[in-house]
């Protein structure tokens, strides 16, 4: 089992290096070319940090490993929400001020409420698929219009600060969005197969590692810039990298795997992941919409999402060697 170690380890540490240099390549280009901050924040960097997600789900799909490809989207769902906003809010409580996320949060909610109602029958169609494709087109063209119109949006003054710390010239920027996609697909491969062969040898699911180790591994780039968001009392930034990463797996990754290869959803994922992704979904929206004012996320309800998130991740460990 020695190898299949070595590509996962190997195929983590490019994925997260190869994903960050092409979210600061595109995210650089995108402004050489004119496209206003929000606009940035909301499609670029969003699209940036889930590819990873849609690259892993996309090639296990191809391969025939249902339970990589939406235990990573899912997991990393989970991991976004309990792990990385709980980290990040215990570095620094996080505030929500901009309008567009307080927007972004009731719409996550009804996303994955819409996935819950498609995976009830205990399939992926692509039917199922399509439905998630067309509804993430509607989400891209009300991002745009919002990216377009809500000038002086938080969440704008947050990217355009952080912008104007890591601009990179045209050429370089272009450079590194074609040498990151690259190797996304390279350390995917990597990835992929480390985790099948390792899940094979220790006898448990392949959506079980997907849950665990592949979905954690894929979020590491959120985990990164959250953090640093965070320590720097960027909030919206913080925040804006979870909700745009999850309606992105939740739609596109998920659509796009099932569009490849319609699958068979395992029962676990109904009775234990999906209410687990939507539990800590509604609480998010409970918690940082602010319905008697601001949302804030302080540091109780972010010690009790990690907490949430280590009594998960020890549960599915515990059940794996068990069962």
């Amino acid at each position: 089992m020695l190898y299949p170690i070595i590509a996962l380890i190997a195929g983590l540490v490019l994925l997260v290096w190869s994903a960050d240099r092409f979210v600061e390549g595109s995210a650089s280009a995108a402004r050489h070319f004119g496209m206003p901050p929000l606009l940035i924040g909301m499609v670029i960097v969003g699209f940036g940090t889930s590819a990873p997600e849609m690259v892993v789900s996309a090639l296990a799909s191809v391969q025939g490993n249902p339970g990589i490809a939406l235990g990573n989207a899912y997991g990393s769902n989970i991991t976004n929400i309990a792990l990385i906003l709980g980290v990040a809010a215990l570095i620094n409580p996080i505030t929500v001020h901009s309008l567009v996320l307080r927007k972004e949060l009731p719409i996550l909610t009804g996303v994955t409420a819409l996935a819950a109602f498609q995976l009830y029958d205990g399939r992926l169609s692509r039917l199922d698929a399509t439905i998630l494709m067309g509804v993430f087109a509607l989400l891209m063209a009300w991002s745009i219009r919002e990216g377009m119109t809500q000038t002086q949006d938080p969440l704008a003054t947050d990217v355009e600060k952080e912008m104007e710390t890591r601009t990179m010239p045209l050429k370089k920027a272009l450079f590194w969005v074609g040498v990151g996609l690259v190797l996304l697909i390279v350390s995917s491969r990597f990835l992929v197969w480390g985790a099948v062969k390792i899940a094979v040898s220790l006898g448990v699911s392949d959506l079980i590692i997907g849950l665990t180790i592949v979905a954690v591994g894929t979020s590491l780039p959120e985990l990164a810039s959250s953090i640093i968001a965070a320590r720097k009392g960027e909030h919206d930034i913080a925040l804006g990298n979870v909700l745009g990463s999850n309606l992105f797996n939740t739609l596109a990754v998920v659509g796009i795997a099932g569009l490849i290869r319609p699958m068979d959803i395992v029962p676990d994922i109904m009775t234990r992941d999906i209410p687990i992704m939507a539990f800590f979904t509604l609480s998010l929206f409970i918690i940082g919409y602010g319905f008697r004012g601001q949302g804030r996320i302080n540091r109780y309800e972010a010690t009790a999402l990690v907490l949430g998130f280590a009594g998960y991740t020890a549960y599915l460990v515990t059940t794996a060697v068990t069962g």
